[in-house]
């Protein structure tokens, strides 16, 4: 999962980003609207944490300005502010989530989930696939009951691919959804590499991963 946090405390921003990136989410950190939206204009993102106020712009008007364009990119703000107006005001302009500063990062790590669960249309926290059961809150899998050793990226990697099991998804979307900017000397054909290894993994299963060549990669089983 990639997820842009728009944020100008730099340590908070950084320590978030640690966190969810401990937990499979590959995050970028703008400190100002103007970068979010040279960020937004190259890549799609999962969701957003978006901060209130940010020393170019307010985040409600880039909130505001994505609605307009139709981006229903699931965005959660964040706010030191109080007052229930400012609350319902933000929800009104088209925040998915808000969260009042300070917060707990791990109930902001489940309130991101959440809304990613929801505009997947996931209603389980468990991903099952025939003998395949992946839990993303703790980025774990079991085949066929018994624990599947995965690497964080390998689980991440596993979890796109399970949340779009009716999709081919191409070598960049699995790319974009595991590595952020600051991860540029790696090269896309690193995918294909983690591919092998869950594949490896995978084997002797009715669970496989196979290649549309020419447009990406699918995984499908008995389930």
């Amino acid at each position: 999962m990639r997820v842009l946090i728009v944020e100008d405390a730099t340590d908070m921003a950084e320590a978030v980003a640690i966190r969810l990136g401990k937990s499979g989410m590959a995050c970028d950190l703008a400190d100002s609207v103007a970068l979010a939206e040279d960020f937004l204009s190259v890549q799609k993102y999962d969701a957003i944490v978006l901060d209130i106020n940010l020393p170019d712009r307010n985040g409600t008007e880039l909130l505001q300005d994505l609605r307009q364009k139709n981006d229903r990119t699931p965005v959660l703000m964040l706010t030191a502010l109080f007052s229930v107006d400012d609350r319902v005001s933000a929800l009104d302009l088209g925040a998915d989530d808000y969260l009042v500063k300070p917060f707990d990062q791990r109930e902001l790590e489940a309130r991101l989930r959440a809304l990613i669960r929801r505009d997947a249309d996931q209603k389980s926290d468990v991903i099952a696939l025939g003998p395949l059961a992946f839990q993303p809150a703790a980025l774990s899998a079991t085949l066929a009951g018994e624990p599947l050793e995965l690497t964080r990226r390998e689980a991440t990697l596993l979890g796109l691919l399970l949340r779009n099991q009716k999709q081919v998804l191409s070598k960049k979307r699995l790319y974009d959804g595991l590595f952020t900017f600051d991860d540029a000397d790696v090269g896309l054909n690193a995918i294909e590499l983690y591919i092998a290894r869950l594949r490896k993994k995978l084997s002797g299963s009715s669970v496989s991963i196979e290649t549309q060549r020419g447009l990406g990669y699918r995984i499908h089983g008995d389930g």
